[in-house]
């Protein structure tokens, strides 16, 4: 599903044991004939050595058409077992009923309908998903904002994932903001990923693989004015009370649940003030490279020449600030850092989040920031852990000491030398360590 192909597949068995496997291809192949059926037909076929398939049994999601029919009659196959009917074009009784021509020179017996439920509500669960992604991708753009276009997001390296959009948030008043979403809604765990500035969701692309192969849901949006997001066209636009809101509402309509929220930069300063909000979804905290912009301790001198560089650059490149932290990056992982910011109306995110950082006991987020400093070292309950690019010079091992002293029980971090600022960028060991040690509520119930 996760690349836009119908949900169908096939096994071909003989004798009890499956021989062939074959999902739908037609899109990715550009093969009208690429259906589930037809490649485990031509799969067992080349294991067998033999196009006749008398003595095997294929087994489907969805009734097959009328060509996929006719390849079964040609290759002889015993028996077709089917889950879901389909009205439109199924040739098993559905439209028409192929198999029950007695003028073929073959009979293949037919039963249908096994596990029918489960296999329409899969289907159709797709198909509500690809309506609502049609729906959400024709919202109309608002006139105070742009939208980069889709071709800068073609061939992204190591970034294979579905675009979700959402646009009916109250805060968001018809701006589209995008966000992944893999894995299944009902996960034991839900990862929250939120990016800092000038990134976006690709940020995670190394943390995302082995999250989701445990089984966990990975949520990763791009704040608006960042990645896939619409981007409003003026600088004081955004604020942090406003991009909060937004985080919090954006929570709460996807119902999140048992969520390990996962921080760094921005995606800290913002995030780490989410969960006072609604303790109960949040079982675990995945920290890096961040700070609480409480506005009552001078910001690092790291940070101020950051956001001096802001100031006198606007236009500075997005992928050789990446490259120039990160050499082992490709030339193209670099340049998808500033596939969302083709021009300066583009940018106007990038000019507001640097002096965005609650300076002063009055700023915009300060006072939040506090309560939110209060709630982690004195109500947080869930776990944590940390992990510290050691070669930031903005938000280092210092800074992360600092926060460790805040979040009650936070262990000692995980050092990764060699990592920057953008610690994702080293994120598989992160992530692959963060699946030994966050445990779904019902696990440490059962193991304590």
């Amino acid at each position: 599903m996760a690349e836009g192909e119908v949900p169908v597949g096939a096994v071909v068995v003989r004798d009890g044991r499956v021989i062939a496997v074959g999902h739908n291809a037609p899109i990715g192949k550009h093969d009208p004939t690429a259906h589930a059926e037809i490649s485990a037909l031509r799969a067992a076929a080349t294991v067998l050595g033999n196009y006749r398939l008398d003595d095997c049994e294929l087994f489907v999601t969805l009734e097959p058409c009328v060509m996929c029919a006719g390849a079964m009659l040609h290759a002889r196959l015993k028996r077709v077992v089917f889950g879901a009917p389909d009205p439109k074009t199924g040739a098993a009784g559905s439209v028409v009923d192929l198999f029950s021509d007695t003028r073929l020179n073959h009979q293949t017996q037919v039963q249908g309908q096994v596990l029918a439920d489960e296999c329409s509500g899969m289907l159709q669960a797709f198909f509500k998903q690809k309506r609502e992604e049609i729906r959400m991708s024709s919202s109309p753009l608002r006139d105070d904002a742009v939208r980069t276009p889709d071709a800068r997001f073609q061939q992204l390296v190591d970034y294979p994932w579905p675009a979700h959009y959402m646009s009916d948030l109250p805060a968001l008043a018809g701006l589209r903001m995008h966000y992944l979403d893999i894995g299944p809604a009902d996960a034991p765990l839900t990862y929250l990923c939120l990016h800092g500035n000038p990134a976006w969701s690709y940020l995670y692309r190394k943390m995302i693989p082995p999250l989701a192969a445990a089984g966990s849901r990975v949520i990763a949006p791009d704040l608006i004015g960042f990645g896939k997001s619409d981007k409003p066209k003026k600088d004081d636009f955004h604020t942090f009370t406003w991009h909060r809101q937004v985080l919090l509402e954006f929570v709460e309509r996807l119902d999140l649940k048992n969520v390990v929220l996962v921080v760094q930069d921005w995606g800290g300063i913002l995030g780490l003030t989410l969960p006072m909000a609604s303790e109960a979804r949040y079982c675990g905290l995945l920290v890096m490279n961040t700070t609480l912009g409480t506005g009552d301790a001078p910001l690092s001198a790291g940070f101020l020449g950051w956001r001096e560089m802001c100031a006198k650059n606007p236009e500075f490149d997005v992928a050789r600030l990446f490259s120039r932290g990160n050499p082992h990056m490709s030339a193209q992982e670099c340049a998808a850092y500033m596939a969302p910011f083709p021009d300066r109306g583009h940018r106007a995110a990038l000019r507001a989040f640097a002096p965005m950082v609650p300076e002063f006991e009055n700023s915009d987020g300060a006072a939040i920031s506090r309560q939110a400093r209060d709630f982690w070292r004195e109500r947080w309950s869930g776990q944590t852990l940390m992990a510290v690019g050691m070669q930031d010079p903005v938000l280092g091992l210092p800074m992360m000491q600092h926060l460790q002293s805040l979040i009650r029980s936070c262990p000692e971090p995980m050092r990764l030398e060699q990592a920057g600022h953008f610690v994702q960028e080293h994120g598989e060991p992160i992530a692959q360590a963060a699946v030994q040690y966050f445990l779904p509520p019902q696990t440490k119930h059962s193991s304590s």
